[in-house]
């Protein structure tokens, strides 16, 4: 992957997401609002009965901010933003509804020039998550709503949406689709292995590892990289019987399962926070330090993961070395952190 000398010149529909597109509501909440409804900091979880109140009372606090949102749809997103020009080289499939909502997701993918396709339909209102802020830490309340609704047979099999597929050379879906549509990642997993593309995964949440081991074990042997940070790496070490806490050798059990395409060694990439990224370099683990960043700085970390990831595919479509796609997911993260929500500045600063 080394043509760090030559650029590769990018088209439309290189890089392809799939996942779910959700609308962030993002707002200062204090401990007690946390305590209330039962939500640990730094955590994501899916939206149960008991947390419908929580929509309601987040929209009436005094400074509530509303942002395109989505794990996979902010990386696609940030990948543009780091590659500029073309414009579409991310495509993003997902679902929404027929609403306000969807309206605005279609009108900020637009703006940020990603060639978004969404399966709409009527059942079901548009997704949303409540991320609720508390100093530099956030908890995630997903309420997936549409995009729980995708449907293979109804947007991804259709000819003209496969196309698209076909069209790419990396694909990347966050884990977090396993709980709506893993014959959909299945599909797009094994199209990447057969045609010796790259497919790359994230662990997304603890809660994936634990509540949807099988369909991730799944796509496991179709993974060519994948992402997570501290907390969902230990989980998942901690689920397939690892007998490890060392994020080191995690890195390695997890490079070393079972895969189909073996000409593409598989690359495993754990971030954490303010602490070294982790990753897989051919058959060793190397520490990569992160951008230094004054704690007074940080105005919120959500949307940091997907950030990292975004930049990081943002070079490996350009088939940078692995070493400069980490340098491209530390900036992006960096530069994500000090704004509200996955936001960015017009462009991005990064040589």
């Amino acid at each position: 992957m080394s043509k760090t000398e030559k650029e590769t010149a990018l088209s439309e529909n290189t890089l392809f997401g799939m996942g779910n597109p959700l609308l962030d509501i993002s707002a200062v909440v204090d401990k007690d609002f946390l305590d209330k409804f039962g939500l640990k900091l730094n955590d994501q979880i899916l939206a149960e009965e008991h947390h419908k109140a929580l929509f309601e009372e987040i929209v009436q606090k005094n400074k509530v901010e509303y942002h395109a949102g989505g794990s996979t749809q902010n990386s696609v997103k940030i990948a543009q933003w780091m590659i500029q020009e073309p414009h579409k080289v991310a495509t993003f499939f997902g679902c929404i509804g027929n609403d306000r909502f969807g309206e605005i997701l279609k009108k900020k993918a637009e703006e940020a020039h990603v060639d978004a396709h969404y399966y709409e339909q009527n059942e079901e209102p548009t997704g949303t998550c409540a991320a609720c802020i508390t100093g530099d830490n956030r908890s995630l309340v997903a309420n997936l709503a549409a995009a729980n609704c995708y449907k293979k047979e109804k947007h991804l099999d259709l000819d003209s949406n496969w196309e698209l597929v076909k069209k790419a050379k990396v694909y990347y879906i966050a884990g977090f689709f396993l709980t709506v549509s893993p014959d959909s990642i299945l599909k797009v997993a094994k199209h990447a292995s057969e045609n010796n593309k790259i497919f790359c995964m994230n662990l997304s949440a603890p809660f994936i590892s634990q509540f949807f081991k099988e369909p991730l074990m799944k796509v496991m042997p179709y993974v060519d990289i994948l992402f997570g940070n501290e907390t969902e790496a230990a989980t998942f070490a901690k689920e397939l019987g690892f007998e490890t806490d060392d994020i080191a050798e995690i890195a390695k059990k997890t490079q070393n399962l079972p895969k189909e395409n073996t000409k593409r060694q598989r690359m495993v990439v754990f971030t954490q926070g303010k602490d070294d990224t982790v990753a897989t370099v051919g058959e060793k683990v190397t520490m990569f330090p992160v951008l230094d960043i004054e704690q007074s700085d940080i105005v919120d970390t959500n949307g940091a993961g997907d950030a990292f990831v975004g930049g990081f595919l943002s070079s490996l479509v350009k088939e940078h070395a692995v070493e400069e796609c980490i340098r491209a997911g530390h900036y992006s993260a960096n530069v994500i952190i000090r704004r509200v929500g996955c936001t960015f500045p017009e462009k991005p600063d990064f040589q």
